[in-house]
């Protein structure tokens, strides 16, 4: 049957949404074949093929040749189509769409199991309901090759600068026309706070993700993401675009403030002055982009202590402690610095931690004194119970720097011997002293955990460990109820608990899920 009516849609619609002409031709043939279907009671399976050079379609009924005594397994399609079926065999076989082996070869011989046998059936005009199905399926068509064509072009882009014109705004965020019939969306979250946006505005924005979604947005957009300062300091400075200046972080508080590290790699060229720019242009432009956000760039330093001080600057260090194990440093400033280092609402040290990765204590030198003094008289105590020294010797160890009775009882001989007031007589009597205590402390811990029996419901609690639980019932927590009531922060606190945060919280949960279950009753 010639129809040039098919050929002419298939024209138009190609040409005006970038679709292939094969895809359309299958979403008219399986119109075609719906509306035939439809003369039908039972299912039936009917095969449309267009002549794509004339129009003309021809249609057949089919039947697939199958095996009724072949252990198939019945597919869920199956099920929901032909219902529950008494035997293998009967939820394989319909005789609307399938015929047996040994039937099909009644009238062709060579014909085998996955074949069809086909019988030409008079088709339907191309009239209003095909061509209102053929609508929906084009339609449906043009809209799933839309999305797959924006995810193919944006899916590699993630980490990159975006730029969209505001299409519309509500309560949930920005819609973004990024043209060619893409849309991007940048969610409340990520948006910065207070900022003034109408429609019409450009917009760049730092590509997070891009997801093939069925409906709705696929490209995200964040105008909040530290990596955004970057990639604008890039697009602003040639030389961090070219590598010669590096940039190895930056910390935000999106719309008020945020802090750079930067390094050249040139040592004629200053990494600070070239980011801010002649008279602050640089600088200023990144700003303005980011609605007015104050930018302080950062000297990096490959010296922790030293990246930390240029990353409180303005505010004058007078010193720092740092404590490795912790990864934490105690910073003191003077009293008239104290307020420029933490800045409004804590927010310099918050960036400086952020930046440096490092966590920070700022406080004055009264009170950095008055610390150090609390730990020293710490460590004194501790030395004159475990060692059984007087106050003189344990402050000398102090003051030399010793920090816990393990580095006494391993420290090189030599090292010791070199203090003023130590001769080797008395390094050997400490070193022993030491060996000594440590040895009773590893005996109490263990004495400790066998006297330590934790219940049945501790133990078989999802995630738990035989030995994280003989930890927690030597520290008094020996059953499931106990740890329910304990709070995260309670049980990191047990010395040599090897537990991280997120799996103490798991572990609680698990605890506190009776405790739900009786609410729900």
């Amino acid at each position: 049957m010639a129809n040039k009516e098919i050929l002419l849609v298939a024209e138009v619609v190609s040409n005006e949404k970038g679709i292939a002409k094969d895809e359309l031709f299958g979403a008219i043939e399986q119109a075609l074949e719906s509306a035939t279907a439809k003369r039908y009671q039972h299912a039936v399976d009917i095969k449309v093929r267009i002549d794509k050079a004339t129009g003309d379609y021809d249609t057949v009924r089919r039947w697939l040749v199958i095996d009724p005594d072949a252990p198939i397994e019945p597919s869920e399609t199956d099920d929901q189509k032909y219902g529950e079926a008494e035997s293998e065999t009967d939820s394989m076989y319909c005789p609307h769409t399938t015929l047996t082996l040994d039937a099909a070869r009644e009238n062709n011989p060579d014909i085998e199991i996955g074949d069809y046998v086909e019988e030409p059936i008079e088709s339907v005009e191309f009239g209003r309901i095909a061509a209102q199905t053929a609508k929906q399926v084009i339609i449906q068509k043009v809209r799933e090759a839309e999305r797959q064509k924006i995810y193919a072009q944006y899916k590699d882009r993630v980490g990159e600068l975006i730029t969209g014109v505001v299409k519309r705004t509500d309560r949930k965020g920005i819609y973004l026309d990024l043209g060619g019939n893409a849309e991007a969306f940048v969610p409340r979250f990520e948006m910065i706070p207070r900022e003034a946006v109408r429609m019409g505005d450009r917009l760049r924005g730092y590509l997070k993700s891009v997801r093939p979604e069925s409906r709705g947005p696929q490209i995200f957009i964040s105008r909040t993401a530290p990596e955004l300062l970057v990639e604008l300091f890039k697009l602003e400075v040639p030389e961090a675009s070219e590598g010669v200046i590096e940039i190895l972080g930056a910390a935000r508080d999106p719309g008020v403030r945020a802090k750079l590290a930067v390094r050249s790699n040139d040592p004629r060229l200053d990494a600070v002055g070239a980011c801010v720019g002649m008279r602050g242009s640089r600088v200023q432009a990144v700003s303005g982009e980011l609605g007015g956000e104050r930018v302080d760039i950062i000297l990096w330093d490959e010296t922790p202590a030293q990246y930390v001080i240029n990353a409180l600057s303005p505010a004058e260090i007078e010193a720092i402690v740092v404590d490795e194990d912790a990864h934490s440093m105690d910073v003191a400033v003077s009293e008239d610095s104290l307020s420029v280092a933490i800045g409004r609402g804590g927010q310099n040290v918050r960036l400086a931690s952020q930046l440096t990765g490092w966590d920070l204590n700022v406080m004055d030198q009264v009170q950095a004194n008055d610390k150090q003094q609390t730990e020293a008289n710490q460590l004194m105590t501790v030395f004159m119970e475990k060692l059984d020294v007087d106050e003189d010797v344990a402050s000398v160890l102090v003051a030399e720097g010793f920090t816990s009775i393990d580095e006494i009882a391993y420290v090189p001989m030599n090292e010791l011997v070199q203090i003023e007031d130590f001769d080797q007589d008395t390094v050997e009597e400490l070193r022993n002293r030491a060996r000594d205590a440590l040895l009773i402390d590893a005996i109490t811990s263990e004495e400790k955990l066998e006297d330590a029996q934790p219940a049945q419901d501790l133990l078989d609690l999802e995630g738990m460990q035989p030995d994280l639980a003989l930890r927690l019932a030597a520290a008094g927590i020996k059953t499931a109820e106990d740890l329910a009531e304990c709070g995260v922060d309670e049980v990191l606190e047990i010395e040599d608990l090897e537990l991280n945060q997120e799996l103490a919280g798991k572990l609680i949960m698990k605890a506190r899920e009776p405790w739900f279950a009786e609410q729900n009753d």
